[in-house]
Order: C-alpha cells, then structure tokens, then sequence
C-alpha cells in the first residue's frame, strides 16, 4: 500500500524513514549540510518494529523481539530514561560484557527515600571501580527493605539466556513480566554484573526532569549551546530581580 505523507508521519514505526518531504527543500536549494542533517537519523541500521500487543510489561516486550535477536547477546535502551551521551557508560557496559560474559545492568545510587520507584539491586564488589556483581534484585522495593542504594536504569545488555527465563516468569508487581524478574533468576548464577553511571542522567517521568532533559543538551549542544544558555542564564536573573522586588513591595507595605 503506497505511504502518503501525512499517513507516514503519524506511524510510529516509520520513525526513521527517510523524509522525504524535509529533504525537498534543502536539496533543491543544494544545502548539503541540511540535508545531510535530515538524512543520517535513517541510517545508522535497520530498524524493526515489532508490536506487543498487550501491556505486560517490559519483559513481555523484550521478549516480543526474540526472533530478531536469536542467540546473540543484545541491548535494551529505555528512551525515556536518558543518559549523557559525553558519559562512558555504554562502552563500558560492552567492555564488562567481553571481560565476565553474563549480562550488565546500568546502575545508578539514589536516595534511599527514593529507591521505591526503581528496581533496586543487592551487590557486592568485583574487584574493580565502578564495577558490581549484582546478587539479586527488586522490583520497586518498599521503603525500609530495599537491599542497596542502587538502582537499575534503562540501559541494559543481555545474555540470550534471558528469553528462556521469561517465558517461564510469572507477571511480578502490577501484574506485570519485569526483566529485573528473570535477572534475578539469572543473578543466581553470579552471571550478572552492573555498571555504575558516571554521568548525567534524567527521568522523563518526572515532570521537572523532563524539562531538564530538554535543556541539559541544548546547552551543551554545539552550534547552539553557546546561544541558548545566555537565555536560561537571563530567564533565571529576571525570575530573581521579579522575587527580590515583590519581597521589597510586601516589606515597604
């Protein structure tokens, strides 16, 4: 069935199709720079879209892309847990990966007044920095039981033996199938290790974080972070000058 354009653009699983309707412009105007910009984003692999069907949780959606994967170890990157790319994280999962096998979470320590809203992972050292083996996990823990402060983010990469144990995994909390679930099986091993992050990270599901994942990169964005910062630095001032007149307002009255 052909694509139209406004059809195109409203499917998600068309996200990385080449535009064709940005590229008209740029083209004719013989802008390669532009162009190029609008054409790189669809070609860094090919890209599957798989549906899941039902919200069951991410490890039924994990398990959903099984036959694209097959026996090779793979990565799930969570878009909506963003992570600076200027951070070592990723090489350094897939270097933990080559050195022990096995599968790496990302960890991240946080406030244990927080850790409730994480899967939450029981380590202990593995004879390097920033390095854990990871002995079990929680999905969610209540407040008081968690077993560490750390907390597993959206960056995983996973051993192939990770499908046979969630087809095998019961729904967990909100009747959900949860890869920290079947890691916890796997852990029993000693077959799980993680990474602690080193960098910025933000949360999208928090409404202030969501804001601050906008600007972080925007600022430090080359060809544009030397502009846009002057106007959160102006915005912050003038917010500041409003604060210290209104307070000079109440005090006179």
């Amino acid at each position: 069935m052909p694509r139209s354009g406004p059809q195109r653009r409203g499917g998600r699983g068309n996200h990385f199709d080449s535009a064709f309707e940005l590229q008209q412009a740029p083209a004719a105007k013989g802008d390669t720079v532009r162009l190029d910009a609008v054409r790189d984003p669809a070609r860094p692999a090919d890209i599957h879209r798989i549906r899941q069907g039902d919200p069951l949780g991410l490890g039924h959606a994990v398990l959903c892309a099984r036959h694209h994967v097959g026996d090779q170890p793979f990565a799930v990157l969570l878009g909506d847990d963003p992570i600076d790319p200027r951070g070592t994280l990723p090489s350094r999962m897939l270097q933990v990966r080559e050195r022990y096998a096995g599968s790496v979470v990302a960890l991240m320590e946080v406030d244990p007044a927080r850790i409730h809203l994480y899967g939450c992972a029981a380590v202990e050292p593995a004879g390097e920095d920033g390095v854990v083996r990871v002995t079990g996990l929680v999905e969610k823990p209540a407040p008081g039981i968690a077993p560490s402060r750390y907390a597993v983010l959206g960056r995983h990469v996973l051993n192939p033996a990770v499908f046979g144990v969630l087809e095998r995994t019961a729904p967990g909390r909100g009747g959900e199938i949860q890869p920290t679930d079947a890691l916890q099986d796997l852990a029993a091993d000693g077959t799980v290790h993680g990474v602690v992050l080193d960098g910025p990270r933000h949360d999208t599901g928090d409404k202030a974080d969501s804001v601050r994942t906008v600007v972080r990169p925007a600022c430090a964005r080359p060809g544009l972070g030397p502009e846009f910062a002057d106007w959160p630095r102006e915005f912050v001032a003038g917010l500041e000058e409003g604060a210290a007149g209104s307070r000079g307002r109440r005090r006179a009255a």
